[in-house]
């Protein structure tokens, strides 16, 4: 039987692929904690938990028709961001996949007529940043990475629905899997003409508005907490903010792990931090010593 060791929220934005003087440049003279968060996450605990297969839900890969898995046995090539070029340019990549997983995840939807799932190994199935970004800092082990897209058509039901056949998948088969929400809080751009004098990480000068820094907050308090019940009542409320991908990433992970039954504890490994006017934040949901709400107990 296998299990889901450990889960987290983790940010993918653009500019952690900066070199680090540029990093320094546009962040006052410091390092964003981003970076340094990410590379404590792989050593305090990736390493640690050993997984067989990373589960990155991309918030980047915006899908329409089905909820679509990567189900490759190998991606690899050569990345650069269609939006950002300067700075996601010519990333080599080699990602050993798990198709197993992904078509388990996909059987799990079949006869339902509530979801559907397409698991995928079309080798021309493009890859995107909310994937290659944290692969590149959280690599270092011999772990299977598979994709999982954000449908821009799913409501918060759909999304921890396909979060409790993720979960279901990997009870089913011998696996540790970690799941990476990979996205941002608040996600919302600061005017183009406002963008490059406002590249630094300080929330108090350039999250959009008050009210989405005050959003933000109030997610992280509750994630901190354990009370995803109350984050996921709380989404719509959120979704006036425009949370990254209609915080789908989140979603289905908090599915996996028991959708409104889960208590996990939130540990930041960044801080609160702004990009060009979104929020973004690394949090660490560790597997609670009695394990994980079963995740078919959150239909």
């Amino acid at each position: 039987m296998g299990e889901i060791v450990g889960a987290g929220i983790v940010s993918h934005v653009p500019t952690i692929m900066l070199p680090e003087e540029t990093r320094l440049e546009i962040n006052d003279g410091n390092e964003i904690t981003l970076v340094p968060g990410l590379r404590r996450l792989r050593s305090e605990v990736l390493d640690r938990l050993q997984a067989d297969t990373f589960v990155v839900m991309d918030t980047h890969w915006e899908v329409t028709f089905e909820h679509i898995i990567t189900a490759h046995e190998k991606r690899e090539g050569i990345f650069t961001s269609h939006e950002l070029p300067r700075g996601m340019r010519q990333i080599p990549y080699t990602m050993p996949g798990d198709p197993e997983l992904a078509f388990s995840v996909s059987q799990q939807a079949e006869g339902r007529d509530d979801t559907w799932v397409l698991a995928s190994d079309d080798p021309y199935l493009p890859i995107f940043y909310g994937t290659v970004n944290i692969w590149s800092y959280l690599k270092e082990g011999s772990e299977n990475w598979v994709s999982v897209g954000i449908n821009q058509c799913g409501t918060t039901e759909d999304f921890l629905l396909l979060g409790q056949l993720i979960g279901e998948a990997v009870l089913s088969l011998d696996r540790k899997v970690v799941l990476l929400a990979s996205g941002g809080l608040s996600h919302r751009f600061l005017p183009f003409r406002e963008l490059r004098g406002r590249e630094s990480s300080d929330p108090m000068k350039n999250i959009i508005t008050p009210e989405a820094r005050e959003a933000d907050l109030h997610v992280l308090d509750l994630l901190q907490k354990g009370d995803h019940a109350s984050v996921i009542d709380w989404v719509p409320e959120y979704k006036k903010v425009g949370p990254e991908g209609k915080f789908g990433h989140y979603l289905i992970m908090a599915g996996a792990l028991g959708g409104a039954a889960c208590t996990a504890p939130g540990e930041l490994f960044s801080e609160y931090e702004a990009s060009v006017g979104t929020g973004q934040v690394h949090v660490w949901f560790e597997r609670p010593a009695a394990g994980w709400t079963g995740a078919t107990e959150a239909a």
